[in-house]
């Protein structure tokens, strides 16, 4: 089965071409960076504009790349939600409408679902069951995964996600947008020395994220040293340090315990989030202490792309699942509300 895959859930449009065969055989992905950089943060009008801009010439861009006509499509797959609802239904009605024109079946993918399982596109994927973190700008979250569509949600931010707080912490010490790069670049030149922040809700049982004091934390850390420090770009490296050293072991503590209340032995880590070299070097380095594995997926597949919406979508169309002419796309949709894949 040849999917396209079509993923427009907040500044990023990406498309994707899948085959159950074959593999992955392109994908495209436009970015809206320059779009919102003035603005200083996303945009939802001018993110559906975009989305509708680009839609179509990326669709012909992918196809072409895959080396395949429009008629060779079995099915196309679409980000239903959560995201912008203005940008959500760009790219459904697109995705939509082709699927009415060439008489092809279409399916509803959910956003984090596609970061789920974003990882299992590459080589040596992990088997089921396992515990998932989904860590990006819009969410923070562990999934107990127990098979495709068999999702239960143990943790997750009661506030600002960590990718959010990067993003904020980023933008209150001037590095621009999306500041939440920036700031783990510049981390490298901070000195571990200089701040300790609190690692928040470590203190006490769960699994639930906050990190909206810390980004408060980091902050006050900001307007307290700036005025009596000439080198305030050291000042800038010694807080991102120290800001990223907080979120990245309250991340590793609750991932520990989350594998240890379910009992798993695997983790698999995706979102924006995901990309971060020192998340991914402390959670390598826990694995091997701990004896369990870790997996991510590729660097460009960690943010929003077309390429786990078509194989998402795949899965789900290969069970025989479907949606009717209604597009029905959701700004809030719980993970736990997804139908459960069985091949038929």
């Amino acid at each position: 089965m040849i999917v396209l895959g079509i993923e427009s859930s907040c500044d990023e449009t990406g498309l994707a071409v899948y085959d159950s065969e074959h593999g992955l055989l392109a994908h495209v992905l436009h970015s809206q960076v320059k779009v919102h950089a003035e603005y200083g943060g996303v945009v939802p009008e001018l993110a559906s504009r975009d989305h509708i801009r680009y839609l179509l010439p990326l669709a012909e861009n992918v196809l072409e790349q895959a080396g395949i006509s429009q008629h060779q499509l079995d099915g196309i797959a679409y980000t239903a939600g959560p995201g912008l609802i203005g940008a959500l239904m760009s790219g459904a009605s697109v995705a939509r409408s082709l699927a009415w024109a060439l008489a092809i079946p279409a399916v509803e993918v959910h956003h984090m679902e596609g970061h789920l399982l974003a990882p299992l596109l590459e080589a040596g994927a992990p088997e089921f069951p396992f515990v998932a973190l989904l860590v990006s700008g819009g969410h923070t979250l562990l999934a107990q995964v127990k098979a495709i569509g068999r999702y239960e949600v143990i943790g997750q931010s009661l506030d600002d996600a960590a990718g959010e707080a990067f993003d904020k912490t980023a933008k209150m010490m001037g590095l621009g947008y999306p500041g939440g790069p920036v700031l783990a670049k510049l981390a490298e030149t901070g000195r571990t020395d200089a701040f300790r922040f609190p690692r928040p809700m470590t203190d006490r049982p769960g699994l639930d994220f906050s990190f909206s004091g810390l980004k408060t934390f980091a902050l006050n850390t900001w307007v307290q040293n700036q005025q009596d420090r000439q080198d305030t770009e050291q000042l800038r490296a010694d807080i991102a340090c120290a800001f990223e050293e907080a979120v990245v072991e309250t991340l590793l503590i609750k991932c520990r315990r989350a594998l240890d209340q379910t009992e798993c032995r695997r983790l698999v880590v995706a979102g924006g989030v995901g990309a971060n070299q020192r998340l991914r070097q402390r959670l390598q380095q826990m694995a091997k202490k701990h004896q369990f594995s870790v997996s991510f997926p590729r660097l460009e597949f960690c943010t929003d792309n077309g390429a786990m919406i078509a194989y998402a979508g795949c899965l789900r169309l290969l069970a025989g699942q479907s949606q009717p002419l209604d597009i029905d796309a959701r700004a809030r949709w719980p993970m736990e509300d997804l139908l459960p894949v069985v091949k038929q």
